[in-house]
């Protein structure tokens, strides 16, 4: 198991009740990660519509999980 932070912003915040979380997951890579998430929050948004970010940097969806550390799920913004 995999100890993680996982970061929520806009409209994620909001599906998951809460900005920030830690949890253990068995995931091996991002994109698992965020069905699992997705799953346990009811997340509506697809993960081809999302970007995601490790320790503060850009990552892709098929990268492994950190052995620890901050992950950004980060949905579009639109301004105004």
């Amino acid at each position: 198991m995999t100890r993680v932070t996982l970061l929520y912003f806009a409209s994620l915040r909001d599906a998951a009740g809460t900005a920030s979380e830690t949890i253990e997951t068995s995931a091996q890579d991002l994109s698992m990660l965020y069905a699992e998430v997705r799953l346990r929050h009811s997340i509506a948004w697809p993960i081809e519509q999302l970007r995601v970010a490790v320790n503060g940097e850009f990552a892709r969806w098929s990268d492994p999980l950190p052995d620890s550390g901050e992950i950004a799920f980060i949905p579009p913004v639109s301004g105004g």
